[in-house]
């Protein structure tokens, strides 16, 4: 069975109907979804799944409990050493969900670098993402670093900045090329 990770940018609080189409097409065929516990994006694909009836989902979570879980779902908690409240903290689950899932659904304002880093790690991971660009609202499919760094170029310049400074995106962009090209060395 697909498992997919459905994550999002904590300011998008309403989901398109695009993305609300692709989860019901993701519900339709019976996936499995794994969806984290903040406001924001995750909190609406919850209000999605639940919508639809959808019972094949589990809320990762960062701590003890999860801060959301609209359908009262079974709940995956990560452990982690680092200090509550911490983009490390929150990250984990993250990586987590990452790590078990096939595929990734990811709804992104062009900015949130928590999303940016799901996208990198499913890439890291050899999985790949389908990225609903939430302002040009269509959807890209990230398969291989062109991909990712064609998404990166959606980003304004302050934004490709910001994201530098706090996931190092262009060095792992570079870090992927490079892991690309000696596949083929």
């Amino acid at each position: 069975m697909t498992t997919v990770f459905i994550a999002g940018s904590m300011n998008i609080k309403h989901l398109d109907v695009k993305v609300k189409d692709r989860i019901g097409n993701i519900v339709a065929l019976g996936f499995k979804v794994l969806v984290g516990d903040a406001e924001g994006a995750d909190t609406s694909i919850q209000q999605q799944l639940m919508a639809l009836g959808h019972e094949n989902t589990t809320v990762y979570c960062s701590g003890g409990a999860p801060r959301n879980n609209v359908g009262a779902w079974p709940v995956q908690v990560v452990t982690t050493q680092h200090a509550p409240g911490t983009r490390a903290f929150f990250t984990a689950k993250d990586l987590a969900m990452a790590a078990a899932a096939d595929v990734g659904l990811m709804v992104w304002d062009a900015k949130s670098t928590g999303t940016l880093s799901n996208i990198i790690e499913l890439l890291a991971q050899k999985k790949k993402s389908v990225v609903f660009v939430n302002k040009e609202k269509t959807f890209r499919t990230i398969s291989g670093v062109e991909q990712l760094d064609g998404l990166a170029s959606c980003m304004s310049e302050h934004a490709r900045r910001k994201a530098d400074e706090k996931i190092g995106l262009m060095c792992r962009i570079e870090a992927l090329k490079h892991e690309q090209s000696e596949l083929f060395a």
